[in-house]
């Protein structure tokens, strides 16, 4: 089996590009490695599978984004038809546009770089400072906690997510962990301590206010994080981009809702479509997401995402273009809805989404893990409470109690099988 020093001899000979390498099952301390000499240039871009993912769809993917070589713990297995990246392309993390059809979000050595810097200044972290991950390392939000430990020299602990293991590695060597919301919640729920954690990047989805305060109660030191893997994972923390990121809202006016766009060093090269994708590739029309240049040539990232900013500048992402709920003509972002419903004490956990309905096109579903199973909140509770704060039609018209969300393995909530009429 190649080892991980032997990447050396795999970069290309073509003059400006590079390989790239499918990695799957690959132990965390060789993905360390790989990654470290990816963002070096001494060995080849990295296209990550992440664990589990079932054969048919990583045949496909691999199909869909033509790397040279895929590695395994079997060794390294030569691919036909590879093509390579761009000179400086040091990681390609796939992700489904609006058709499911696979696509390649190509980083840079560079963005991956300035993302990593950005963060650990932007939290204080110094040279020495151990990081622990429990995020999938197929993902960009694990691979970033990998690169901050570079940049900084840091070691990183690898574990799989579970309450006391993760309290423990906490104890012994305040790290500093990426979680995700439904994972603080769980921590919290178990008595964590979690002011023996350096810092909490909180991320992947919403937090609720109430998590928030709760958490910091705790002792925890938390930062919310907003990005994507467009962006090298976060780039705005607590409402502040990082530095070097600039944020705005197009498509509104001053203080109104409106379409995040991104720019700045952390931004992708472009996407890798698959073979006879009807796709456009990065520059996209004016109502779509996607890479486009301005007046002056600059690239922007129009995200999918609408937001405000405040009068302080703080950006305040309100939920997705594509998740605005319409019911009887009325638009509803879902994400405001669940805001008011996670506040109330009687919900553990929700998530508000739009399910087909006969009559008004759309009906606003609220899902809720109740905080006490014997004693669950009603839908005219519910119903109650968030009138009292929007317009009537936002509030939900249909609740469906579940003892635990659906999760994707990125740990947001699986919002498709959501969608589906409640079981």
């Amino acid at each position: 089996m190649a080892q991980a020093s032997e990447v050396r001899s795999q970069v290309p000979g073509r003059e400006g590009e590079r390989a790239l390498q499918a990695v799957r099952g690959l132990s965390p301390a060789l993905m360390h490695e790989l990654l470290a000499h990816a963002l070096e240039g001494t060995g080849p871009a990295l296209l990550p599978i992440p664990d589990g993912t079932p054969e048919p769809r990583a045949e496909a993917l691999l199909a869909a984004m033509r790397p040279s070589s895929l590695r395994t713990p079997d060794g390294v297995t030569d691919l036909p038809d590879g093509l390579p990246v761009g000179p400086d392309g040091a990681l390609l993390v796939t992700t489904s546009g609006s058709t499911g059809e696979p696509k390649g979000v190509e980083l840079s050595a560079s963005a991956l770089r300035a993302s990593a810097r950005a963060s650990v200044a932007r939290i204080g972290a110094v040279p020495g400072d151990r990081w622990l991950c429990v995020l999938p390392a197929g993902h960009i939000s694990g691979i970033q906690v990998m690169i901050r430990a570079l940049v900084t020299g840091g070691e990183v602990v690898h574990a799989p997510f579970d309450t006391d293991t993760v309290a423990e590695l906490a104890r012994t060597s305040r790290p500093h962990v990426s979680l995700v919301p439904t994972q603080l919640r769980r921590l919290l729920a178990a008595g964590a301590d979690l002011s023996a954690f350096g810092t909490i990047l909180l991320g992947g989805a919403a937090a609720e206010p109430s998590l928030l305060d709760a958490a910091r109660v705790a002792g925890g030191r938390v930062v919310t994080t907003y990005g994507m893997s467009e962006t090298c994972g976060g780039c705005v923390y607590d409402g502040v981009p990082l530095d070097g990121v600039e944020v705005g809202i197009v498509g509104a006016e001053p203080g109104e809702p409106g379409r995040v766009v991104l720019g700045g060093p952390t931004l992708l090269t472009g996407y890798r479509m698959p073979p006879g994708s009807e796709q456009r590739g990065w520059v996209r029309g004016e109502d779509e997401a996607g890479m486009v240049l301005d007046d002056a040539g600059k690239p922007w990232l129009r995200t999918n995402d609408l937001g405000r900013l405040d009068s302080e500048g703080r950006l305040h992402v309100l939920g997705r273009m594509d998740e605005v709920v319409n019911t009887g003509g009325h638009k509803v972002v879902p994400g405001q809805v669940n805001a008011i419903l996670a506040a109330r004490p009687e919900v553990a956990e929700s998530v508000v989404v739009g399910r087909p309905d006969p009559e008004w096109g759309e009906r606003v579903s609220a899902v809720v893990v109740p905080a006490d199973p014997s004693d669950p909140p009603t839908l005219e509770q519910l119903r109650e409470w968030v009138r009292e704060r929007l317009p009537a039609y936002a509030a939900p018209r249909e609740l469906d109690l579940r003892s635990a969300l659906p999760m994707l393995a990125s740990g947001k909530p699986d919002l498709v099988a959501l969608r589906r009429t409640a079981p």
